[in-house]
């Protein structure tokens, strides 16, 4: 039977001056996925091996890491007999808490900060939601919040900005779109640093639930920051007394 190498980064702030990585060699199983292998080493090698990891069905995000260096979702990227060997590390654009392990409370903190949904005042008893508006944010509640857009965002990777991410404005959108809320985000995105995002689609690539975040959340988002700060826009206010959408 083949065995391939997994070079795992280990790094326990509390203990270690500096990262290292360590190699561990792990049975090939046809089929098998680069979590199976991580939880083998965990399980038969170090016991001392620190992860993330709940559902191993693509579904809650929590195994996200680095596989050579591209941000993936480890409990489907699949082992293939060709690869001899494969470097493991967390997403870097986090804190370490150990080993691949990494804090993610700042997206939580972003949660907090974004405008919630309000809902306009209306008489009606029931709402009338067309189905087309029901579509139109329908591929955002596919996010499993795995944030792997984030970890591979580059103004988030190489930059100090206060950009909040390919996931937050997916989130923003998804409130913006819901034909009964009555937010205006606009400034909240302004102030958040969405012009940093140049559309290089990078984010929409890794995603694991291929949600288009560029064309869909991004690109309209930054369209409607323009129409609402727009010379015609504030001509329009000013003259017939409009508010803002």
């Amino acid at each position: 039977m083949k065995n391939i190498i997994l070079k795992i980064f280990r790094y326990d702030p509390e203990k270690d001056s500096k990262p290292k990585f360590i190699e561990y060699e792990v049975p090939f199983q046809p089929k098998m996925r680069v979590l199976h292998a991580i939880r083998y080493v965990q399980e038969n090698i170090d016991g001392t091996l620190t992860f993330r990891w709940n559902c191993g069905a693509g579904r809650c995000g929590s195994c996200a890491m680095e596989v050579n260096g591209f941000p993936r979702l480890t409990c489907k990227y699949e082992i293939t007999e060709d690869m001899k060997d494969l470097t493991i590390t967390p997403m870097k654009v986090f804190p370490v808490i150990k080993d691949l392990l990494v804090d993610v409370s700042s997206m939580l903190q972003i949660a907090r900060e974004i405008p919630p949904f309000s809902p306009k005042d209306t008489e009606e008893e029931f709402w009338k939601i067309m189905p087309e508006d029901v579509e139109d944010t329908k591929e955002f509640r596919k996010c499993i919040e795995c944030y792997i857009c984030q970890d591979t965002c580059h103004v988030i990777r190489n930059h100090k900005s206060n950009y909040i991410g390919p996931r937050w404005v997916a989130k923003v959108a998804s409130l913006d779109k819901h034909p009964m809320d009555s937010v205006n985000r606009s400034e909240f995105l302004n102030k958040r640093g969405i012009w940093l995002c140049n559309v290089t689609r990078c984010c929409q690539e890794v995603c694991p639930e291929h949600i288009k975040i560029t064309e869909n959340a991004i690109i309209p988002e930054k369209e409607r920051i323009v129409t609402e700060h727009s010379p015609i826009t504030a001509l329009r206010r000013k003259l017939f007394g409009e508010k803002d959408e």
